[in-house]
């Protein structure tokens, strides 16, 4: 809620004004704070889960992960922060990893985590929960999984990691458990000097619908942090909530692929 979004990271704008001043509220317009400007806030919508109006905008986004000074210099694991923005550089969600320090620090990368997603009224509208599961793909028992909420307590659909001998692949469900998506990785994803596509497929995967992009940063961004970007497309049309659904696949990859593994300032990579 707004109480507790400062906790986040950022400063949460209070947008009410006083009705006795009779001043009409513009939706349209960006919302500007500390020199960062915020996708303008959308009219509610009937069947549209609050909060993901601003999905039903845009077909493309950019997640942007913060660099935390005290991981470059001392390798000590702290909870990741994003930035969830539009084609235009609006910033659209801000989310924020919720794990102890000592889950964080003993799983590295393989860690269960509750990751908290907030608009620009400091609103909690997605929750993504991770479970612990064994981080080997050689055991197609304990594959990864994790459940979208929107709003929080509400799940809205799951991704479910498929076994595969070679290849990271997913299934992306409804709130039902119903398959809506498949996601395919690359054989081998190197993070030096390229992208890393995830190609969005129709369940039956004879079309491609979208893409999860890993972006190569640079090699000297690369090697001393773990700060990533990613890019995501998918159908203007597509379902708000599978669209929800598919920014917790990309942070599940980001999890599972490319965070630095502790100390050692190694990526988990494809396959671990």
């Amino acid at each position: 809620g707004v109480a507790g979004a400062g906790s986040y990271g950022f400063q949460v704008l209070d947008v009410r004004i006083p009705e006795e001043l009779g001043v009409t509220v513009i939706q349209n317009q960006p919302i500007v704070s500390e020199g960062t400007v915020w996708m303008p806030v959308p009219r509610p919508l009937p069947n549209c889960p609050p909060g993901l109006e601003y999905l039903t905008q845009i077909d493309q986004i950019l997640i942007h992960q913060q660099i935390e000074l005290l991981e470059i210099l001392t390798g000590f694991e702290t909870n990741n922060k994003y930035e969830i923005k539009n084609t235009l550089g609006q910033r659209v969600y801000f989310a924020a990893e919720d794990t102890d320090c000592c889950t964080r620090n003993c799983c590295g990368p393989s860690r269960p985590f509750i990751l908290r997603i907030i608009d620009n009224l400091g609103h909690e509208v997605i929750t993504l929960h991770r479970p612990l599961r064994c981080s080997s793909c050689c055991f197609p028992c304990c594959l990864q999984e994790l459940e979208v909420q929107a709003p929080p307590g509400t799940p809205v659909g799951y991704v479910v990691q498929n076994w595969h001998a070679c290849l990271p692949k997913f299934t992306i469900q409804d709130e039902k458990r119903m398959d809506v998506l498949k996601i395919t990785g690359p054989c081998v994803a190197c993070s030096c000097c390229e992208d890393v596509n995830f190609e969005v497929k129709s369940v039956d995967e004879a079309s491609t619908v979208g893409r999860i992009s890993k972006q190569w940063t640079g090699f000297l961004k690369e090697a001393f942090t773990d700060a990533d970007n990613f890019g995501i497309t998918f159908p203007m049309d597509l379902d708000v909530k599978m669209k929800a659904v598919m920014i917790g696949a990309c942070f599940l990859i980001d999890f599972m692929f490319f965070e630095h593994a502790g100390d050692n300032q190694q990526r988990t990579g494809v396959w671990q």
